[in-house]
């Protein structure tokens, strides 16, 4: 008689654990393979999009030390003042790429909600919602995008919609 352990599964990297976390939402999501993108505007037009369509996940580092997630619709970036008063805080920064990859088991560029490691609380810009519909999101892996319906996406990972967000600065 054999004690030889039974091998472990491993657990589901990348685009599986986003489709696995969807699935335990219920929320339907589409994974599409893309070749890599160099910036985000390049990614809509691989896609056949629109880059507001393309909806970043920031990891957001409070002053205690805790992490949250914003999402920020393609196109513009984190108004720091409202974000702050919404939040009841003077100080917010962006964590480097390693300290977010701690935080939530991806690399920037692949950051979604789905099948983080860590359970951070989401705040969204009210954009998202209003332009409804499908949004592309982080899918867990280079080279792939994920699509949801936002208000669906929203809904089943709690995200506290408000204005976040301001035009990003076209010459940057």
């Amino acid at each position: 008689m054999s004690d030889a352990a039974t091998p472990a599964v491993p657990e589901p990297v990348g685009r599986e654990r986003v489709a696995a976390a969807a699935a335990s939402l219920g929320i339907d999501v589409e994974l599409v393979q893309r070749p890599p993108a160099r910036s985000l505007h390049e990614a809509a037009e691989l896609l056949g999009i629109d880059p507001a369509e393309i909806v970043k996940t920031i990891v957001v580092k409070r002053r205690s030390g805790d992490y949250l997630f914003a999402l920020v619709p393609g196109g513009r970036k984190i108004s720091w003042p409202p974000f702050r008063t919404l939040l009841g805080v003077n100080k917010l920064a962006m964590p480097d790429a390693e300290t977010a990859f701690r935080a939530t088991g991806y690399e920037r560029g692949t950051i979604t909600v789905l099948g983080a490691t860590s359970a951070l609380p989401v705040y969204a810009d009210e954009r998202i919602l209003s332009r409804g519909g499908r949004i592309s999101i982080g899918a867990g892996e280079h080279g792939w995008s994920a699509f949801v319906d936002a208000a669906a996406y929203l809904a089943a990972i709690g995200a506290v919609t408000a204005d976040l967000t301001e035009p990003e600065d076209p010459q940057s």
